[in-house]
């Protein structure tokens, strides 16, 4: 693997001037990721803030070639290019030694609903390509709606908390799972927060051949209401309480990558929050917390298990 100071000399794929958000998880784990291989990249980018805030015309801060899609269709278009490049390979248009990797960048919403469809299908069908989910767990491009992805208790602007409902109610549903159920040969959870966890994960999936998952956790702080210099610590509290636990799935074969040493309780996680701020307050909202604790170690349990850990 590359060390820090050598990933500092490669070249910047996503470059600086873009409209993204101070303190965006997203533009961090973009570079991160495209800097952990040096060959030559194709990137396809489903509708959502880091396609809007990259291209506003007549500007980009793309650094290789890229294609936006719709919401839904970031997989089948990377597929598509991918299809199309072993064609033109095979019939001696690209050079036999060219060795072009294949990236497909979504949002959670464009991942965990909208897109599962076109990711299922791209991945069962064997496509030699890497899908990166940025996950900042709710449609934030579009005002914070809530999506599949959100954790339960948080409010957005279509699980408001009030006196009606107390935030979003049911648990996010784990994506990650579902794709290493699709039995590819690597999938990953990582954050923006540790970068030799993610790059490193990213320098693997480029390295394996067919289709290819990750899954990171990309803090947001306008949609989650933190500070935008706390991105990487709230990115490392999430995997220190096991909220987001950072491992990798390898031809079936589970690894844990970061074990906390003493596992914090969730509401180191969620208080730094404003979107969880309503469940610092009455019984109600001590009742949800203790609801998400024990799904968290439920799940926290039953990966430690699949590892043999």
């Amino acid at each position: 693997m590359a060390n820090l100071k050598q990933l500092s000399h490669r070249e910047v794929r996503l470059t600086g001037g873009h409209r993204l958000c101070p303190g965006c998880g997203e533009p961090i784990a973009v570079r991160q990721v495209l800097m952990s291989t040096e060959n030559p990249v194709l990137v396809a980018n489903a509708t959502g803030c880091l396609e809007v805030s990259t291209t506003i015309f007549p500007f980009s801060a793309w650094n290789v070639p890229w294609v936006h899609i719709a919401f839904e269709n970031a997989a089948a278009a990377i597929s598509g290019v991918e299809a199309m490049y072993k064609s033109l390979k095979a019939q001696g248009k690209i050079d036999a030694d060219a060795d072009y990797k294949f990236v497909a960048f979504g949002g959670d919403g464009g991942t965990y609903d909208i897109g599962i469809q076109a990711l299922s299908g791209a991945a069962e069908r064997g496509h030699d390509f890497l899908y990166v989910c940025l996950n900042n767990e709710a449609y934030m491009n579009t005002g914070v709606q809530r999506s599949s992805a959100t954790p339960q208790g948080a409010h957005t602007t279509t699980s408001p908390a009030g006196e009606v409902l107390p935030g979003k109610k049911q648990n996010r549903k784990d994506l990650t799972e579902i794709m290493v159920a699709h039995d590819i040969p690597y999938v990953a959870q990582t954050i923006p927060g540790r970068w030799m966890d993610i790059t490193r994960k990213a320098e693997k999936a480029f390295s394996i051949p067919g289709p290819k998952f990750m899954n990171v956790l990309t803090p947001c702080p306008l949609g989650w209401g933190h500070e935008g210099g706390l991105t990487p610590e709230i990115s490392q509290l999430a995997a220190d309480t096991c909220m987001w636990p950072l491992y990798e799935v390898e031809y079936g074969v589970y690894k844990i990558t970061y074990k906390p040493k003493e596992k914090k309780p969730i509401e180191d996680f969620l208080k730094p929050q404003a979107r969880f701020r309503h469940l610092f307050k009455g019984e109600e909202g001590e009742a949800i917390r203790a609801s998400i604790q024990e799904w968290v170690d439920w799940k926290w349990e039953q990966l430690l298990n699949k590892a043999g850990a």
